[in-house]
């Protein structure tokens, strides 16, 4: 749809930003303070990030959910973000999508986790056309039983942040940082974190899946891309962001407690 056709049919306005490798850290920063203080809708796509890094929930314990011993050793930087979810291991085979959408932009979507999660599902099913086995399944993007895409947001009156985490292809070696999470989906039934999930590299090259989420998202808004300097950006003393980098000295006391 061009330009013109698409103001014709009243599509709102998404600026799309693009980054390749910037760290994990920098683009939570600059996604929540985008979720509350810009009026626009934004579409942020990372193509990988700088090195290993796990990433928690808004509500997540270390203790609860990683193995502090090895997380130590190996010095591997840990996050607790912004938004809810779960926790994942992120790293340059990691690909970023994340959507923040003003509520009046997307009048069909109700401000809530589930009608939020069945939109975005519909999205990716366009850009996924074809493969076989794509579902959304218990908050999970998946093909056949096997996740590949984790999600979280974030929820403010007017607007909300829907982000996502796809595996196209990651180290075995980095999932051994993850604990077995107390609460799981069901149909993970227990199995370990080699067993649970699998890379989209095996399904679709890496470019085209990207393409495809571009195109995916053109259904549904304006799509205007925007040159975006993220430490620039993020620079506003005044902000305080939740999302930040956990000390050693607090996984240590974490992990002597835990043992």
């Amino acid at each position: 749809m061009s330009i013109p056709q698409a103001r014709k049919a009243g599509l709102p306005l998404m600026n799309l930003v693009r980054f390749k490798g910037v760290p994990i850290l920098k683009q939570l920063h600059l996604e929540e303070q985008l979720l509350r203080t810009s009026s626009n809708n934004w579409c942020i796509i990372n193509d990988g990030t700088n090195i290993p890094t796990i990433v928690m929930g808004l509500s997540g314990k270390p203790s609860d959910l990683l193995e502090l011993g090895s997380v130590l050793q190996d010095q591997v930087p840990v996050i607790k973000r912004f938004t809810g979810g779960g926790t994942v291991v992120v790293d340059p085979g990691t690909i970023f999508v994340s959507l923040i959408c003003n509520r009046e932009d997307v009048p069909d979507v109700q401000p809530y986790p589930h009608s939020i999660m069945h939109w975005s599902g519909q999205l990716y099913n366009e850009a996924l056309k074809g493969i076989h086995g794509f579902q959304l399944r218990e908050n999970d993007y998946v093909f056949g039983n096997r996740k590949f895409g984790g999600n979280a947001q974030s929820i403010t009156r007017k607007r909300w942040i829907h982000h996502t985490s796809f595996l196209w292809d990651f180290e075995t070696k980095n999932m051994a940082y993850l604990k077995q999470p107390a609460r799981a989906p069901e149909y993970r039934l227990a199995r370990s974190h080699t067993d649970f999930v699998c890379r989209m590299k095996d399904y679709m090259p890496r470019s085209v899946f990207i393409h495809r989420t571009v195109k995916a998202i053109e259904s549904h808004f304006l799509v205007k891309p925007v040159d975006l300097d993220v430490d620039t950006a993020v620079h506003d003393a005044e902000f305080v962001h939740s999302t930040r980098l956990l000390m050693n000295n607090e996984l240590e006391e974490a992990f002597s407690i835990s043992t």
